[in-house]
């Protein structure tokens, strides 16, 4: 008996993976394709949970649940079901490790289709971003509240001067600074350049999404990943 059911456990046991689709652009020109396939030789179930950059839910375009089953070796491409102008939608995917996760964004700019993708990322507790410590100097961070939580972001934004207070390590001075306390499941873009000065972004949340995001050539709203990036995490005590 307990060999017939060892297999059935197995299963019933994998492993769940989140992985998250950042910066989907959807409306005008612009839509976004999250492509699934189940690579194991069994059947997968996988749920697709879609969210607006407020934080709204979304849902998927022609299906009436978030919840898919892929047979063995089955493809679907999917996209959100947004009419609105965005481009900080974003879809979180629970799956096995089987499943291989993709998207796209393309917009049409004159008589020109441009693609760009999106590679998956994960989570981390409150990360950090530096564009001096980071080498760049163009383009936008994408950040992703994946908790159910509210979280809190500060925005630094110097020219390069250093200030010290006794006692502690140097300090950036900031040309402009802003602190946003973002909802639950919302998403929101920072420019890594702002009149001239470098963007340093701190977060504060269990469950945060950052994204390096570089302009594609002739294309003002269309953005490739730049997976380079490396983004501090906290430090676990």
């Amino acid at each position: 008996m307990v060999l017939v059911l060892a297999p059935f456990l197995a299963v019933a046991q994998e492993r769940i993976i989140e992985s998250v689709v950042p910066a989907l652009a959807y409306g005008g020109a612009c839509t976004s394709t999250i492509d699934l396939r189940n690579l194991a030789g069994r059947a997968a179930d996988i749920t697709v949970e879609g969210h607006k950059p407020s934080g709204a839910p979304a849902g998927l375009a022609g299906r009436p649940t978030r919840s898919l089953h892929l047979r063995s070796g089955e493809r679907v491409a999917l996209r959100l079901d947004i009419d609105e102008e965005t481009s900080g939608a974003w879809a979180k995917v629970q799956s096995p490790p089987s499943v291989a996760v993709a998207a796209k964004v393309e917009c049409t700019d004159t008589d020109q289709l441009r693609t760009a993708t999106r590679e998956i990322a994960f989570p981390l507790r409150s990360p950090w971003f530096s564009a001096e410590a980071a080498g760049v100097r163009d383009g936008a961070v994408a950040l992703i509240n994946v908790s159910d939580r509210p979280a809190r972001a500060t925005a630094c934004y110097s020219a390069g001067n250093l200030y010290s207070v006794p006692g502690s390590n140097l300090r950036p001075i900031c040309s402009a600074s802003f602190e946003w306390q973002i909802p639950p499941f919302g998403s929101r873009e920072f420019p890594v350049v702002r009149d001239g000065a470098a963007l340093a972004l701190k977060t504060s949340g269990d469950a945060i999404v950052l994204e390096m995001l570089r302009p594609v050539a002739a294309s003002v709203r269309l953005f490739r990943v730049d997976s380079s990036i490396r983004f501090g995490e906290e430090v676990k005590q």
